[in-house]
């Protein structure tokens, strides 16, 4: 579903090249929950926004379901976003004016989907909302703001989702029940679920963890939680 071939990031620091990522590789297989985990600057968001094709590399290639994202315009880039792509931002993102539904709504609607309305109740009760679904996110907790964002990211039915730092506005028992119904999510839809993360217990709910420092993969490997249940 997801390849990255030798990605490299760099931005240019006076006269010299500063490299955020360097000659990042891996393969990720459809359906699979994958963490990315890290200190602070080690280049996982700057991975997750290659990944998504937010962004380019200065070297390298992504491949999401067999497109070379280096090879399309931003438009083209946009289009691919649209139809096989979800993403949770770590602000929310929520428009402060519409209510949950209508958040959720958005993308439905800006790919001119039927039955919005009923797909976006859906959603939210599914993420156990549906007695919020009238709420403004100002009205809503933090938890509560985030599960929103997670229902619009699934609105489009993604084939793969993003998540950056998914838990990093809440306390810690939200937090894992977030990282749970991103769990239940991906083993209901089948989607890829790449979320970034510092919390490494959080992390290990994942099927495959995935450690980035000073932008280079030291380790990639199975989670605890899949090494427990073998």
């Amino acid at each position: 579903m997801l390849s990255a071939r030798d990605l490299t990031k760099e931005y240019q620091s006076g006269t010299s090249a500063l490299a955020v990522l360097k000659d990042v590789t891996f393969d990720i297989p459809q359906g699979t929950f994958v963490s990315i985990v890290g200190p602070s600057g080690s280049g996982k968001t700057t991975l997750l926004g290659l990944l998504a094709g937010l962004d380019l590399p200065s070297r390298g290639a992504v491949l999401l379901d067999g497109a070379d994202l280096t090879r399309l315009d931003e438009d083209a880039r946009a289009q691919l976003r649209g139809e096989k792509v979800g993403f949770i931002f770590q602000s929310f993102q929520l428009i402060s004016t519409l209510t949950a539904a209508e958040n959720v709504q958005v993308p439905l609607e800006l790919r001119g989907d039927d039955n919005v309305a009923a797909r976006a109740l859906d959603l939210l009760a599914r993420v156990g909302l549906g007695d919020r679904t009238d709420h403004y996110p100002a009205q809503l907790s933090g938890g509560e703001q985030q599960r929103v964002a997670i229902a619009r990211a699934f609105a489009n039915k993604p084939r793969i989702l993003f998540a950056d730092e998914p838990t990093g506005n809440l306390d810690g028992s939200t937090g894992a029940r977030i990282v749970e119904l991103l769990d239940e999510l991906n083993r209901e839809s089948g989607a890829t679920v790449v979320i970034v993360t510092h919390d490494l217990t959080l992390a290990e709910h994942a099927q495959r963890l995935i450690r980035l420092q000073d932008g280079a993969v030291v380790e990639d490997r199975p989670s605890r939680s899949v090494t427990a249940s073998a």
